[in-house]
């Protein structure tokens, strides 16, 4: 008989499951119950996105691609990023496809990190960067943001936690779960702050696209002295509604999309062929798609901000992704209590905010990819529950 226990890796057992899973699956197997829970778009990949990805197939372009995407594809990334952000990356060296962009985090993380190095990781954020640090025998160091600063990272957080031994900032905006942004002179303030240090940065902009309020997104590459120390994550799963495709990419120095690279070869070797085909056209003749999707979406927002604020909970008010993260600390319950309550007696799922981190106690995140119908009916379950405790 084997004994599991000595055989595996005590890093990879020691690290716990997602809590963002743990109420899915409840609900999952719960008739009639509402799920909040997942940040999946509701609505379906673009048919002229679709139609690129199946006319692939149907042409039997069905082999492996490069290592690093068809260079067709990082021609479009590349174009992209400088038509948006006037930040220019060279598709041959600077451009890495990856199965998702959690791929992509996963490669930053384990080609910068050595044993010992700190990462400083904003709290709350989403599940994946703590645990990827730790399995490259990183120290994660949580920089706890707060309400009051609009869940923002400040450059007085960012110098009280900086070490000798600091290696990696991860800047995670727009913020899963808060919603949080960050504006060019916030960015401009955190590039002070590392300019005449040696200190990287992951910059996942998954969200890049889905933004409020009349200002668009900065990438912190744009700020001057930050494109040299910064990797760029992004995708195409939330703004072009592309989850199950599993296709991201990375933008950066040569230097550091290379090591990437090579650790993409012998880990995963290339991204699916039909899902380059598909993010080719999505790069190229996709930004009606993602408009559309962004209005709507800034439609939800405003009606799930308002019903929780309508029925006496605090709501900060998200500038981006398609998370709200109202405080539920009025109702005396913990995140945990309070998502274990709601799903048993009104079959809705949440996520506790304490899954994001500490500083997510008190919240719990509540994601509006889904029709105006299913929002609508979602909040009266949670109006009930409030009113009945």
């Amino acid at each position: 008989m084997i004994d599991y226990k000595s055989v595996l890796n005590p890093g990879a057992v020691n690290i716990p499951p997602s809590g963002i899973r743990k109420f899915f699956d409840i609900a999952n197997e719960m008739p009639d119950v509402i799920s909040l829970s997942i940040g999946e778009p509701d609505f379906v990949t673009p048919w002229h996105i679709r139609k690129a990805g199946i006319h692939s197939i149907e042409r039997g372009r069905t082999w492996y691609s490069p290592n690093r995407g068809f260079i067709e594809l990082r021609e479009a990334i590349a174009g992209y990023f400088y038509r948006r952000f006037n930040v220019k990356y060279e598709p041959s060296t600077d451009v890495l496809v990856t199965v998702g962009g959690s791929e992509a985090i996963d490669l930053t993380i384990r080609s910068l990190i050595c044993p010992g190095d700190e990462v400083l990781i904003p709290d709350p954020c989403f599940v994946c960067y703590r645990p990827i640090t730790t399995l490259a025998g990183g120290v994660p160091v949580m920089l706890k943001t707060r309400q009051e600063d609009n869940f923002r990272i400040t450059p007085e957080i960012l110098k009280k936690n900086i070490t000798p031994r600091t290696k990696l900032l991860i800047l995670p905006f727009p913020n899963n779960p808060t919603g949080a942004v960050m504006r060019r002179e916030h960015l401009e303030a955190i590039a002070k702050v590392l300019k005449d240090t040696n200190i990287m940065v992951l910059s996942d902009e998954i969200y890049g696209e889905l933004t409020y309020g009349g200002e668009r997104h900065v990438s912190i590459a744009e700020i001057e002295g930050m494109r040299e120390r910064t990797v760029v994550v992004s995708g195409f799963s939330k703004a072009f509604a592309m989850t199950g495709w599993r296709l991201g990419y990375a933008l950066g120095p040569k230097e550091i999309i290379g090591q990437m690279t090579k650790l993409h070869q012998y880990a995963i070797m290339s991204s699916p062929t039909n899902a380059q085909y598909a993010a080719i056209e999505a790069m190229n003749n996709g930004d009606e798609d993602v408009e559309q999707m962004r209005s709507e979406y800034n439609v939800r927002r405003k009606i799930m901000v308002n019903g929780f604020r309508s029925m006496g909970l605090e709501c900060f008010e998200p500038e981006g992704a398609f998370y709200v993260f109202p405080c539920i600390k009025s109702t005396g319950l913990s995140s945990d209590e309070f998502c274990e309550k709601i799903i048993y007696s009104q079959k809705l799922a949440v996520v506790p905010g304490n899954a994001f981190g500490e500083s997510g106690e008190g919240f719990i995140r509540v994601s509006y990819s889904y029709s105006v119908k299913h929002l609508a009916e979602a909040l009266g379950r949670i109006e009930k529950f409030i009113q009945e405790l």
